[in-house]
């Protein structure tokens, strides 16, 4: 590894608060119910996350049918389809929706908008889960598109047109979609209230504010975050001179030096950059350069809630998802067999 003078770390990075309920929820699945546990889709596009899961028996499945009956399965935070709710909750199973509450918000958006006889663009990368299970809301009144040429080849008729996006993206990732929407339609129904994700936006802000003070950047995130791609995409478009996109500290080139930012998506362990940092070894440590401070916290599924002693309810908000994750790799998180949670999380 050549000299790398100091690492700087944006703040906020990593996990969002969506993020962290989802973690924690299925870790207290974990001790909460007999194995196997099972996942609808991985829990985060995070490989380090689903894999510090798998290790103490959770299973990922891509199909519900597949799910033993009677078991116990979480659907992810990315949200699911109705059909795929409803299928899960036969059989007898015990269903934990990890949703995101900001998905769950546009899907209730586009619900209503489908009743009330809108035409609803929905802007969105096309094969991504929370895209997949929002469109199948209302298949039949919503629009995918991803750019301005997209807007531009519609077929709508004489209906009202809503205007709705995934929430991963940020205003800068479809500003194109507005203004082609505002040229070719006289109104355009949007939320009162934003409805993308507040962590995505954040990241992008921080990754802006390192671009000119680094020598290059190092963004962490699996292939699958699309959240991680926009924040690969917003350093290059920022120019920084250097950016590289890793997994985990693995993936480091050897030939970075000087100053480097090192910047993680919204489902990213803290854990991953410290061993980038660790791995990198700069001679003058590391500095944050902070933008803003998040203290948005989602409360567990009721699922969960429901079954928790009152001491564990308390102290979920002081608990994070890193400790989670650090006690099922000690092996402290595992099923008791009793269906009780013996003891906190972590």
């Amino acid at each position: 590894m050549a000299q790398v003078r100091q690492v700087l770390l944006p703040e906020p990075r990593g996990f969002c608060a969506g993020v962290e309920m989802a973690i924690k929820a299925l870790a207290w699945m974990v001790k909460m119910f007999d194995p196997p546990v099972y996942c609808y889709h991985h829990i985060v596009h995070n490989r380090a996350v689903v894999e510090s899961f798998q290790r103490v028996g959770v299973v990922f499945v891509d199909d519900v049918s597949s799910v033993s009956p009677g078991a116990a399965l979480m659907l992810s935070a990315h949200g699911s389809a109705p059909d795929v709710v409803a299928a899960a909750q036969q059989d007898g199973r015990t269903v934990v929706d990890a949703v995101c509450p900001l998905v769950t918000k546009v899907h209730h958006e586009l619900k209503v908008r489908a009743q009330r006889g809108y035409d609803v663009v929905y802007v969105g990368h096309e094969g991504h889960d929370e895209v997949v299970g929002t469109m199948a809301v209302a298949p039949d009144a919503v629009h995918l598109v991803r750019e301005a040429a997209d807007v531009d080849a519609l077929e709508t008729g004489d209906r009202p047109v809503a205007l709705l996006a995934q929430t991963t993206l940020s205003m800068d990732d479809w500003a194109d979609v507005r203004e082609a929407m505002t040229r070719r339609f006289d109104t355009v129904w949007t939320p009162k209230q934003n409805d993308l994700c507040f962590a995505t936006t954040n990241r992008q802000a921080a990754v802006k504010a390192l671009a000119d003070r680094v020598d290059a950047m190092v963004i962490i995130g699996s292939p699958t975050s699309s959240n991680t791609d926009a924040l690969e995409r917003v350093a290059q478009e920022s120019g920084c001179p250097r950016v590289e996109r890793i997994d985990t500290a693995a993936d480091l080139p050897s030939d970075l030096s000087g100053f480097v930012g090192v910047a993680a998506g919204a489902s990213v362990p803290e854990q991953l950059v410290q061993d980038v940092v660790a791995a990198l070894a700069p001679e003058a440590g590391t500095a944050t350069v902070g933008i803003t401070r998040e203290d948005e916290y989602f409360p567990l599924p009721l699922g969960i809630r429901s079954r928790l002693p009152k001491d564990d309810l308390r102290g979920d908000r002081q608990r994070t998802a890193s400790d989670a994750l650090l006690a099922l790799d000690r092996r402290s998180v595992v099923p008791d067999g009793r269906g009780g949670t013996d003891g906190a999380l972590a």
